[in-house]
């Protein structure tokens, strides 16, 4: 029983709670609302970024916060723009959050390429059926 007990807690302390959950989309659509009003002063006009996912650490001392980056072929140049202007985006997501949550969380980025992959694939898939190297698709 002891070992069955110890799964279970394991597989509990590594999912997420309800409650960072709910924190964590609220910092989400708070923060797309700040790159929407401050994002043309960080990094341009041209860039197009976009929150796809927050993940709030058990303390909520601190949000990852997942973008994508379009329209632009240094994606991690925007990124570097974003982290030396931390502190007023911090600020701004801070004045936004402040009545709803104890304390604002420290922010980190981190560059969400999944979209861009999933076009890589898509593309080397379409490129394998033209060249009929697929095999039979209706097995």
């Amino acid at each position: 029983m002891s070992r069955n007990f110890y799964a279970a807690s394991t597989l509990l302390y590594n999912m997420e709670s309800i409650k960072q959950k709910q924190v964590a989309e609220l910092v989400k659509r708070n923060f797309s609302v700040v790159l929407q009003e401050e994002g043309s002063y960080i990094y341009g006009a041209t860039p197009l970024v976009t929150v796809t996912n927050v993940k709030m650490t058990p303390d909520f001392a601190l949000a990852r916060i997942y973008l994508s980056v379009y329209n632009t072929e240094h994606k991690q140049e925007v990124l570097l723009e974003m982290a030396e202007e931390k502190s007023r985006l911090k600020q701004a997501l801070g004045s936004r959050l402040r009545k709803q949550v104890r304390r604002i969380p420290e922010i980190e980025f981190f560059l969400d390429d999944t979209l861009d992959e999933m076009y890589r694939v898509d593309t080397l898939f379409r490129q394998l059926r033209a060249e009929n190297q697929m095999g039979s698709e209706e097995e």
